[in-house]
């Protein structure tokens, strides 16, 4: 059905088929479904399909884009939204109108052989090349007759060099020796080598020999000739060519000969030491490993989801009610795993430095106000509140208001969603010179932990909780938003202290009502 071009008339049996290719995708093997599409006599018209496929893997985007029949237009439309590797599959096509080619020429996508020299005459027959040596600097000379192969092959290679020079060099195609003076200077990160008895190097793997065979072991090596011990983590420098200077670790035993046990000599291993990354290098590789699990993980997630929705909405058909609601419970809690996985990936990524907040004007106090009087609603419920003290009216700071928002109810939900029956909780703001300051009396529950920042108890199931990650997280999560803004949050005793850098009279917002903004 998606290989039809017009489908819009079957919304619903559209969406289904969506889901359901999304779904094979995750089960069936690449290799697989690229068998699939080269069934002999499939062919599709639809572009919005040609570009999902040509977004997988690379066997089966090389297949989809070899059955695809689309129009002249579709193409035109289609090849600029295409991934760059998936264009090049087109280059293998034939039958692409003159108009397509055109446009792939345009992008830069272009066949890789060696370019036929242009020519006004027809092919030139044949000739026999001669046997006698030829002389380097006389090829040009001798050899570039219209009748001649290696005229021909000159001239062959002198078209591809000035196509390659006219080129991007990222396009440019390369010719094997190119590469040769690359992996020349290429540093050599390792070699094995033997030493004779007087530590001298009479043998090394061929890619460091010619530097190294004749050199002598450095002075840590040495060591009573009575006493010759395995040599571990020795530390030494080389000096030399470019691809051997540098520091190395050597790893050796000795040898001894077969008759009488004479020490020969070692054998080990050269090594560069490993480089400590540093702290924001580590950091970063910590958050994209989380990032691409977190990844991983949200693909299922997101195919239940859809599934259960598919169900709850009767898209496939009348389904029963209770299976309706089944679905729905299952779409709700996908959606909660979902919403759970971003807190993750936005914790990791404040955490690394690699996201920033926005800065902007907002009046602190008009929300927080606003937050108090929200959650006392649900405070209110079981006989608890919050005691609000103002001790301004007017808390600019230096902070976009969604994100005040966000970050003001993160911490005061998950405060309130950790209240007891009963409590009372203190809730102050006040404004200093640079900066303002919310302090709030934490329940009981948080007050017994030692860090409240690895809480681990989950927050009751009432209407107002701290996610699916408990309080800890959740006052982990606000205290990196804070200190992404400038700020910070601590405990202080049995209070919870919000900082944030405020705007100065002159800098402030004109009005409060221009600076805060109403919670949807």
């Amino acid at each position: 059905m998606l290989g039809n071009r017009d489908v819009s008339r079957e919304g619903s049996l559209v969406a289904a088929a969506w889901l359901r290719l999304a779904a094979l995708g995750e089960t069936i093997a690449p290799a697989a479904r690229a068998q699939m599409i080269r069934e002999p006599g499939l062919r599709f018209r639809n572009p919005e399909l040609a570009l999902h496929l040509a977004e997988d893997e690379p066997e089966v985007a090389a297949a989809a884009l070899a059955v695809a029949q689309l129009t002249e237009e579709d193409w035109e439309a289609l090849i600029p939204r295409l991934p760059v590797r998936a264009r090049g599959f087109l280059r293998l096509r034939r039958d692409m109108p003159a108009a397509t080619r055109d446009l792939l020429d345009r992008l830069g996508i272009r066949d890789r052989g060696l370019p036929s020299p242009e020519r006004s005459g027809p092919d030139p027959a044949p000739e026999r090349v001669p046997a006698r040596p030829i002389p380097a600097n006389d090829l040009a000379a001798d050899d570039e007759g219209p009748d001649s192969e290696i005229g021909a092959l000159v001239r062959r290679i002198e078209t591809f060099r000035k196509t390659r020079a006219a080129r991007p060099a990222e396009e440019a195609p390369q010719l094997p020796l190119d590469e040769r003076g690359e992996v020349l200077r290429r540093l050599i990160e390792g070699f094995a080598f033997t030493s004779d008895a007087e530590g001298r190097i009479d043998w090394a793997e061929p890619a460091a020999a010619a530097m190294v065979v004749g050199g002598m072991l450095p002075p840590a090596t040495e060591q009573p000739r009575t006493q010759y011990q395995p040599l571990r983590r020795v530390t030494a420098a080389l000096d030399g060519a470019t691809a051997i200077a540098g520091e190395w670790i050597i790893d050796a035993a000795p040898r001894f000969s077969d008759q009488g046990g004479r020490f020969i000599g070692y054998a080990g291993r050269f090594r560069r030491p490993q480089k400590a990354p540093d702290a924001s290098a580590r950091a970063s590789g910590g958050t994209e490993r989380l990032r691409q699990l977190l990844h991983e993980l949200k693909t299922p997630v997101n195919a239940i989801q859809g599934f259960a929705e598919v169900i709850q909405q009767q898209l496939f058909g009348p389904t029963p009610h209770d299976y309706r609601a089944l679905a729905a419970a299952i779409a709700g809690d996908a959606a909660r795993m979902l919403a759970g996985f971003d807190e993750l990936d936005r914790l990791a990524r404040l955490e690394s430095g690699a996201l920033t907040l926005e800065s902007g004007r907002t009046d602190f106090s008009a929300i927080v106000e606003r937050l108090a009087d929200q959650l006392g609603e649900v405070l209110r419920s079981r006989n608890a509140r919050f005691v609000l003290s103002m001790k301004t009216r007017r808390c600019p700071v230096l902070f976009a208001s969604h994100d005040v928002e966000a970050l003001g109810w993160r911490l005061l939900a998950t405060i309130t969603g950790a209240t007891a029956a009963g409590e009372k909780l203190s809730l102050a703001l006040d404004a200093g010179v640079n900066e303002a300051r919310l302090a709030c009396t934490l329940p009981e529950s948080l007050r017994e932990q030692d860090d409240i920042f690895a809480a681990g108890s989950r927050a009751g199931g009432g209407a107002v909780s701290a996610g699916m990650f408990g309080a800890g997280f959740a006052l982990r999560l606000a205290r990196a938003e804070a200190r992404a803004a400038g700020g910070n949050l601590v405990r202080d005793g049995d209070e919870v202290v919000l900082t944030l850098p405020r705007l100065t009279a002159v800098e402030a917002a004109p009005s409060r009502e221009q600076a805060g903004v109403a919670l949807g």
